[in-house]
């Protein structure tokens, strides 16, 4: 029995194959939220109300429908904020039916799909449209609403499938249209994923929106290169930075070259050479242990290791999806790596 009284779901092989029973149990249990009991207990208690604010069968089900996905109404329920929950129905109750939708920005992890977040997989499973990019794997799109709307809009190294400015009005365009949008990023959406950008637009638009945060490419790269990023005796801080130099000011280098600390370069492999040429220069020990992560966490993951002065070198062997790594915590990979030989 997967309990969420007053819902209850049974599972059951008749006799026939109950280990598979079991199986299919936990797995409708990570993918049923916590929650849904209480959205049901609370949908009991607003019948007689829906019943009398929607003359007709249709607008009841329509509003049903929004109440039931409606994350912030569900998360304040969780909470047991009954501010929040009267706040949220009292909206729903008075708004238009066909009042305009919501953006959800969803991140989806470094590559691998088991690393999608509960709440990230439930969210692209409601999803009316999907708007994702090049780093969201094939195995998590498998994972989205089969009958969602999926809209590429993937960024390619030194250039950009779709212009941001374009990506931002499409998300608002789905979202006036009344849609339940989810914006697939790839790693988290607020870490070099350009989330801040695209909440401006649907904020000034007055459009709802929430987030959902995902695994960054560091955490991940890190943990299946076996490259801790902090250590106590290596690295007491790590420092997160864009490699893409040529569309920013100039980096911190004197700060960045200090020991005791963990580097990780988003998208800085076509920067491999100027990262090298700057940390030397600031005073970063030439021989300082630094790795290159492609396709972190996928199967075909690939991992080179070297020094700062050989870190141009790495990087021609190595292609985008990329993250470098620089710091003396890189030294444990050889204990550490647990995942791959590469």
């Amino acid at each position: 029995i997967i309990d969420r009284s007053p819902l209850m779901v049974a599972v059951s092989s008749g006799g026939t194959s109950p280990v598979l029973a079991r199986l299919l149990r936990e797995k409708l249990e990570s993918v049923l939220p916590l929650h849904l009991g209480q959205l049901a207990h609370y949908a009991g208690q607003l019948r007689s109300r829906v019943k009398k604010q929607f003359a007709t069968v249709g607008e009841r089900r329509r509003f049903w429908e929004k109440l039931f996905v409606n994350d912030r109404l569900a998360q304040s329920l969780a909470n047991e904020d009954r501010q929040a929950v009267a706040d949220a129905t009292e909206q729903l109750l008075t708004e238009p039916l066909d009042h305009r939708g919501e953006v959800v920005l969803v991140g989806a992890g470094p590559g691998d799909a088991g690393l999608l977040t509960l709440k990230g997989l439930q969210q692209i499973q409601q999803a009316d449209v999907v708007v994702y990019d090049r780093l969201v794997s094939d195995d998590i799109m498998n994972l989205v609403r089969r009958d969602a709307d999926r809209v590429f809009v993937g960024k390619r190294s030194g250039y950009h499938c779709v212009p941001q400015e374009e990506i931002n009005q499409i998300l608002l365009r789905e979202a006036q249209g009344g849609k339940r949008v989810v914006r697939l990023k790839g790693g988290d959406p607020f870490i070099f994923g350009r989330g801040g950008e695209e909440l401006e637009t649907l904020c000034h638009a007055g459009i709802p929106f929430s987030v959902v945060p995902g695994i960054t490419a560091a955490s991940g790269c890190s943990a299946y290169s076996g490259i801790p990023l902090t250590h106590r005796d290596f690295a007491q801080g790590v420092r997160l930075v864009t490699g893409h130099l040529k569309t920013g000011g100039e980096l911190d280098w004197e700060n960045l070259a200090v020991e005791k600390q963990t580097l990780v370069f988003y998208m800085g492999l076509n920067q491999a050479p100027a990262i090298r040429e700057k940390l030397i220069a600031h005073g970063m020990a030439a021989d300082m242990p630094a790795a290159i992560v492609e396709n972190g966490t996928a199967i075909t993951q690939k991992v080179v290791t070297g020094t700062l002065e050989q870190l141009d070198i790495l990087a021609q062997q190595m292609a985008s999806p990329a993250l470098i790594i620089v710091g003396r915590v890189v030294g444990l990979r050889d204990k550490l790596n647990w995942f791959s030989n590469h």
